[in-house]
C-alpha cells in the first residue's frame, strides 16, 4: 500500500537523487527501494519510480514487494497482460500475498469489470489482519456499481479503524444522501461525534443534514460547532448563512457571507448569496452591486446573470434586462432558462416575433413551460 504523499523526502531518496546527479552506483536495502519508489508514484514521478524499480531489481531481484511495486506501475500504464504475467509468476511463489490480488483486483477496475474487482478483494480480505486500505478500495468498487448500501459499510469499516479518516467519513455521508437517508446520516453523525466531539468535518455535515430536512434551528447550531471546532471553517460560515437565510436573519447572514470573503478570496457564489440577501432587506442598489461582482467573477455561473436579469425586470426596466440577458446568452447560447427570460422581456416589450423565436429556442433546449 502506498505512503502519504505528504511525506519529506527522506535519506534513501536524497540519496537516491545524489546518484542520479553523478555516474556512481550506490547501493540500497529492498526496504529503502520501496521508499524511494513509493515516494516517486505518490508525488506523480513515474519515470523515476522505474528508475528506482529497475535499480532495485538489478539489486535485489528476488524481492517481490519491489516486483509488486512494478505491477503496479504496469497498471498504471495499462500494460495489464504484462502484469498478469508477472503477477502469476509471483502467485506461484507466494499463493497467500494479499497484495497480489489487490493488484489483479486494479486491473479489473481499469477495466471496468468492478465485480470482478470485488470478488478479489474480498480475496485479499481473507488473507490479511489490516483491512482499512482494502475496505477503503472496496468501498469506490460499490460505488462503481452503484451499490451504495454496501459502500457506506465499507467506509464505516473504515472509520471504525480511523475515526480520522475524513475521505471516508464524506464518503460514507455520501452514500445516505444517495439513498436519500437523511435521518439515518444524522443520526450516523451524531454517534460519531459522541466520541469526536471536536470534528468540525463531522458539524458541518451534520448541518447539511438538518438543513435537507429543513431543521434549521438544529443545522444553525451544528454549523456553530463546526465553527468553534475551526474557526477557520470556511464552508460552515458559507453554510451558517444559507440557514440564516432560511430563518429570516438577513443581515446576520450577509456578516457569514463577508466572513468566507476575508478568510480567502471572495467567491461568486458569496457574492449572489449576499446580493440575494439585500433583495430580502429592499436594498436594491446594495443587491444590484453585488450581482454585478457575481457576473464579473465568474460569467459562466447562469445564476448570478439571472439575478441581474431579474432584478431589472422587477424594476420593469426591460432594455435593461434584456441588455443583460443578451450577454448571457452570448456566452451560453444553449441555457433554455436564458431564452426564456429572453422571451418573458420580449413579451413584455411587445416584441412578438423575437419572444416567439425566444420561447420556441428554450422549448427545444427542455424548457416547455412557456
Amino acid at each position: 500500500m502506498a505512503l502519504d504523499s505528504s511525506e519529506q523526502p527522506g535519506p534513501p531518496i536524497t540519496k537516491f537523487e545524489s546518484m542520479l546527479r553523478t555516474d556512481d552506483v550506490y547501493f540500497f536495502d529492498a526496504e529503502d527501494f520501496e521508499e524511494i519508489i513509493h515516494h516517486y508514484l505518490n508525488h506523480g514521478k513515474v519515470s523515476l519510480a522505474k528508475k528506482a524499480i529497475k535499480m532495485g531489481l538489478q539489486q535485489h531481484p528476488n524481492s517481490l514487494d519491489i516486483r509488486l511495486l512494478d505491477v503496479e506501475v504496469m497498471v498504471f500504464e495499462n500494460e495489464f497482460e504484462d502484469a498478469e504475467r508477472v503477477l502469476d509468476e509471483l502467485q506461484l511463489l507466494e499463493p497467500n500475498n494479499e497484495e497480489i490480488f489487490v493488484q489483479r483486483a486494479n486491473i479489473q477496475s481499469k477495466q471496468d469489470n468492478h465485480l470482478g474487482a470485488i470478488t478479489l478483494l474480498h480475496k485479499a480480505l481473507e488473507l490479511t489482519d489490516e483491512a482499512t486500505d482494502l475496505y477503503s478500495l472496496l468501498g469506490m468498487e460499490y460505488l462503481f456499481i452503484d451499490d451504495y448500501t454496501m459502500a457506506r459499510k465499507c467506509f464505516i469499516h473504515c472509520l471504525e479503524a480511523d475515526p480520522e479518516d475524513y475521505a471516508s467519513l464524506y464518503n460514507t455521508i455520501y452514500c445516505y444522501e444517495f439513498l436519500d437517508e437523511h435521518d439515518g446520516a444524522i443520526r450516523y453523525l451524531n454517534t460519531y461525534l459522541d466520541t469526536n466531539p471536536y470534528c468540525q468535518i463531522a458539524w458541518h455535515q451534520l448541518g447539511k443534514q438538518y438543513y435537507a430536512v429543513k431543521m434549521y434551528p438544529e443545522a444553525l447550531a451544528a454549523f456553530d460547532f463546526a465553527i468553534i471546532s475551526d474557526d477557520s471553517f470556511l464552508g460552515a460560515y458559507f453554510e451558517k448563512g444559507r440557514v440564516l437565510e432560511k430563518l429570516g436573519r438577513y443581515e446576520e447572514a450577509i456578516e457569514n457571507y463577508n466572513t468566507t470573503t476575508e478568510l480567502e478570496d471572495p467567491t461568486s457564489h458569496a457574492y449572489l448569496r449576499i446580493g440575494k440577501c439585500y433583495e430580502h432587506l429592499n436594498r436594491p442598489e446594495k443587491a444590484r452591486y453585488y450581482f454585478y461582482l457575481t457576473v464579473h467573477d465568474d460569467p459562466l455561473l447562469d445564476k448570478g446573470w439571472l439575478a441581474i436579469t431579474d432584478h431589472y425586470l422587477k424594476k420593469k426596466d426591460y432594455q435593461k434586462a434584456q441588455e443583460y440577458i443578451d450577454k448571457a446568452l452570448s456566452i451560453d447560447g444553449e441555457n433554455a432558462i436564458y431564452w426564456k427570460r429572453s422571451g418573458i422581456i420580449h413579451k413584455a416589450l411587445n416584441q412578438v416575433h423575437e419572444a416567439d423565436f425566444a420561447f420556441k429556442q428554450a422549448t427545444e433546449l427542455g424548457n416547455y413551460e412557456e
